[in-house]
């Protein structure tokens, strides 16, 4: 293998030296300045700009970017100065449409001008660093032209001015206003924002500062909203056409601050015209406003909240505590519910739903209702005149509606277990005297409760609807256990109660009449016979009768009466005339009970079956009674309510508070016992926390109760106090 002699390639230089014109460079530059000056001059058809890129391109590869850059600069700024004169002499409006025209000119030329520069641009310039073509050409144009010192201040004056003037209604050339901004826009944003921005927003804040003075001196709380809104459109709208994107959070912002975060306080306060009389009006739209308004400004929703909280709880608490409302359960149901449905609908219309605002209507509901103690009461009544009455011919959906607004104020009561009571106490009522217009809607009602609180708190209802079922079997046995009797004997309807299922009274004893008092003896008979280790008391004041009566004239009615009425009429089947006395002692009905008994068998018109001595709305002891022979009605069947007091008297109120505290006991005990079975230590303060969230569903038990409860706990020996803390307890198993 032979190794080859390795040859080393050398290009050389032109034996002859390539001679280049000492002019060259000067009489190309003159070509390409001649060629700028035309463009300038609206000369450009008459040139070969593929020549002139030619002799651009031959000066920067024979190193003379330079001199081309630098004569570039001259011949740019020359032209720019005289067009910054031409500007400069234009006069009024001319001078935007003379500045637009020249900018529109100069970007044309600046693109043809790049393009025969093009090799430049894209050679020298990166090399040397310099600013690019069109780069420069928009900096020439900002230092000779927009910086000038006569232009400037010229240019901001005349776009503030036509700003002005389109907030004062007039009719201005949006197109110019778009085309000068958009220069601005072109030159870099911080051209935009110095030259034009800021003293934008200023004169903004100013404007709208002194506008929103003079509005909030003339207007009320609606006009000055709707002039605000439309202020802030017009903004919008300003600069959709011709500002910058980005300027419309900042001049909102100023519109806001100005017209809306200033006055706040004054517009939700403003007297006959604020948010109160707005509330009170139902001036949807007014409010809606309002709330999309106040939204946009820190603290605004909230400051509208803190006014509607207000005001509710001020009405609500006016409307539980006046005792001219409290004289009708029913009517201040009502008005509570009118009351929840008219701020609902404010906030479904006019504040977008926002739950905020929910959560504040509920909170002040729950407020004001508990201010109340008698609140439970008063809507078990309402619940029970809807169930007796108020639902007859009512849809199912209207019927489920009503029954949905009962339990949204059930809620709301802090003492349910209250509640509870008197609903069982109506309930009984409805259930023993046959007067529920609905079972479907009881049992519905039930189970909302049921689901709102626990199996608990429904057993015993839905053990008195099993008993009068069970109780309509006990008298089919009793009848057909019985010798079939054509007399005129009385017939018998007992519901038979489970003691702990019912809101049974102790049993007060009243003398029925020898009729009735030999069927009730068969009765008890049958069912003791029937059933073992069973004891039937009596509820005589929950029972009704009906008794066939024959007046003067040989007019005959039934009556539908109470037992307690029944025992009373059947005395003056021995005699006409009885005082208040003998009628006590004869039947042995307690004296309140009595007097209502008289009182709806004398006193009401129409229904006056007994004559009453002397005559008066009150029942007096010294009163004498006797069969109204004169008595006539219209219908065969007349129904003789008692006159009862719809609410509670006091002594009855006290009675069942004493129930409702005594059951509590139990409850809270077995609170107390289950927390401290799980956390076997701990100290007083938390034991209350834990029991009041336990049973907060039910009532909101009292701390000095818990307390007490404690120590009977202790004393049982459930809990026992620490040796050294006295405070903690300690569960013994």
């Amino acid at each position: 293998m032979s190794t080859q002699k390795r040859r080393n390639f050398q290009i050389e230089a032109f034996k002859h030296r390539v001679v280049v014109d000492p002019k060259y460079a000067e009489k190309t530059w003159k070509i390409l300045e001649h060629a700028i000056h035309e463009i300038y001059n609206h000369n450009a058809s008459g040139l070969s700009f593929e020549e002139l890129y030619r002799n651009a391109y031959n000066m920067v590869l024979h190193k003379f970017g330079d001199k081309l850059y630098s004569g570039l600069v001259t011949t740019m700024t020359l032209h720019l100065k005289e067009i910054s004169q031409s500007i400069e002499a234009a006069q009024g409006g001319l001078f935007l449409e003379e500045l637009n025209r020249e900018w529109t000119d100069h970007n044309k030329a600046l693109q043809m001008i790049r393009d025969i520069l093009m090799y430049m641009d894209r050679t020298f310039i990166p090399s040397t660093h310099k600013t690019p073509v069109h780069e420069l050409g928009l900096n020439l144009w900002m230092d000779n032209i927009l910086h000038s010192s006569k232009t400037q201040t010229r240019l901001l004056n005349t776009l503030l001015e036509l700003v002005l003037r389109e907030r004062t209604g007039e009719v201005i050339n949006r197109g110019l206003m778009r085309n000068i901004i958009k220069m601005l826009m072109d030159l870099g944003s911080s051209v935009y924002q110095e030259d034009f921005e800021k003293p934008f927003l200023g004169v903004s804040a100013n404007f709208y500062s002194v506008e929103s003075q003079q509005f909030i001196e003339c207007c009320d709380c609606g006009d000055y909203l709707k002039k605000a809104e439309r202020r802030l459109n017009e903004e919008m709208e300003r600069v959709t056409h011709y500002l910058d994107a980005k300027s419309e959070a900042k001049i909102t912002n100023v519109v806001e601050k100005e017209m809306i975060a200033n006055h706040m306080q004054r517009l939700v306060h403003m007297e006959k015209s604020g948010l109160v009389n707005m509330l009170i009006d139902d001036k949807y739209e007014d409010l809606g406003r309002m709330y999309s308004l106040f939204r946009r400004v820190p603290n605004g929703l909230s400051t509208i909240r803190d006014v509607m909280t207000s005001h509710i709880r001020e009405t609500g608490k006016q409307l539980v505590t006046d005792p001219e409302r409290l004289r009708d359960p029913v009517d201040f149901v009502q008005r509570l519910w009118d009351e929840k449905d008219k701020h609902d609908k404010i906030i479904s219309l006019a504040f977008n739903n926002d739950k905020t605002f929910q959560n504040a209507l509920n909170s002040s509901f729950e407020y004001f209702i508990n201010l109340n103690p008698r609140s439970p009461e008063f809507i078990s009544l309402f619940v029970d005149d809807k169930l007796r009455k108020g639902l007859k011919g009512v849809s199912e959906e209207d019927v489920e509606i009503v029954l949905d607004k009962v339990m949204m104020l059930f809620r709301y009561l802090q003492e349910k277990d209250v509640f509870e009571k008197y609903y069982k106490q109506h309930l009984a009522k409805r259930l023993l005297s046959g007067k529920t217009n609905s079972d479907d809607a009881e049992r519905s009602l039930i189970v909302k409760l049921k689901t709102e609180c626990g199996y608990q708190f429904t057993s015993k209802l839905e053990g008195m609807f099993t008993d009068m079922k069970t109780s309509q079997d006990t008298m089919q046995g009793f009848y057909a256990s019985q010798v079939v009797d054509t007399g005129d004997n009385p017939t018998l309807a007992v519901q038979v109660l489970t003691m702990g299922s019912w809101p049974t009274q102790p049993s007060v004893s009243c003398n029925f009449p020898a009729e009735i008092r030999w069927v009730c003896e068969k009765f008890r008979t049958y069912y003791l016979g029937t059933h073992t280790g069973r004891r039937l008391s009596w509820q005589t004041n929950m029972g009704t009768a009906d008794l066939k009566a024959t007046f003067g004239k040989g007019q005959k009615h039934e009556l539908n009466v109470s037992t307690y009425q029944m025992c009373i009429l059947m005395l003056f089947n021995n005699g006409d005339g009885l005082s208040y006395k003998e009628i006590e002692q004869a039947t042995e009905i307690p004296a309140v009970d009595l007097k209502r008994c008289l009182q709806s068998l004398a006193c009401v018109k129409g229904k006056n079956v007994l004559r009453k001595e002397p005559m008066s709305k009150d029942i007096g002891e010294d009163d004498a009674f006797f069969f109204n022979d004169k008595f006539t009605s219209k219908f065969y069947k007349v129904k003789i309510g008692t006159v009862v007091a719809q609410k509670e008297s006091e002594p009855e109120k006290q009675e069942t508070r004493q129930r409702v505290e005594e059951d509590r006991k139990p409850q809270i005990e077995a609170a107390i016992v289950r927390i401290m079975k799980s956390r076997r230590l701990l100290d007083h303060n938390n034991i209350v926390t834990e029991v009041t969230k336990q049973l907060q569903s039910r009532f909101l038990p009292n701390p000095v109760l818990i307390k007490k409860r404690i120590e009977s706990l202790i004393e049982r020996e459930f809990l026992e106090r620490d040796k050294v803390d006295r405070k903690l307890y300690r569960y013994l198993a």
